[in-house]
């Protein structure tokens, strides 16, 4: 049996966490479990994006991302409990994104960002495409609406956000997702993630 583990992904728009974590269940499906990326589905519920909503439409989605993030982790939890969890986003995400800043963020969902980082052993923080010129804006995810420049910006405050992990490392953006799927398959191997 493998040890209980959660892994993020987090990154700018354009940085291939859905992609990598895709990638990598497919080719060890009796390690690997998704937690699909809570942001994406509840944009799509509501059907609006982050650009579209004023300060409390932005508060809200965000205490919605969070309590779907926490639910989904402990959903996997208990129908996985064999494998490591490749979650696309993790809740330290969301204080990227709370209008009023980040210690706001935590006062609100009566959490701290101590308590939050230690739901995580590893976050791997991927940079976005953005960076090399091949960010493809809202074509593969309708949620986006980021100009390059706003995913590389929003790539930065994601990783200063996850900055205090302690087992926190970075991918920097590749031309091609074999590469960076391949990238974090050695940062995955590096990591003890075997038996017991």
């Amino acid at each position: 049996m493998w040890r209980i583990m959660r892994i993020v992904l987090t990154g700018g728009p354009g940085a291939g966490k859905t992609t990598v974590a895709r990638a990598l269940a497919a080719r060890r499906p009796d390690r690997y479990v998704i937690a699909p990326e809570a942001a994406s589905q509840v944009y799509e519920q509501l059907g609006t994006r982050w650009d579209l909503l004023d300060a409390d439409g932005r508060r809200d989605v965000q205490r919605r991302i969070y309590r779907l993030q926490l639910r989904q982790e402990e959903s996997l939890g208990r129908l996985h409990p064999n494998r490591v969890m490749l979650l696309d986003r993790g809740s330290v995400d969301g204080s990227a994104y709370w209008p009023d800043g980040p210690e706001d963020y935590w006062r609100q969902l009566g959490t701290t960002l101590e308590a939050e980082l230690a739901r995580y052993q590893l976050v791997i923080w991927m940079q976005s495409c953005a960076a090399i010129g091949l960010y493809d804006g809202g074509a593969s995810n309708p949620c986006r609406f980021e100009s390059a420049a706003d995913a590389i910006a929003c790539g930065e405050k994601l990783r200063k956000a996850w900055e205090a992990h302690p087992n926190l490392h970075t991918v920097a953006a590749v031309p091609s997702p074999e590469e960076k799927i391949a990238a974090v398959e050695r940062i995955l191997e590096n990591h003890e993630t075997g038996p017991e």
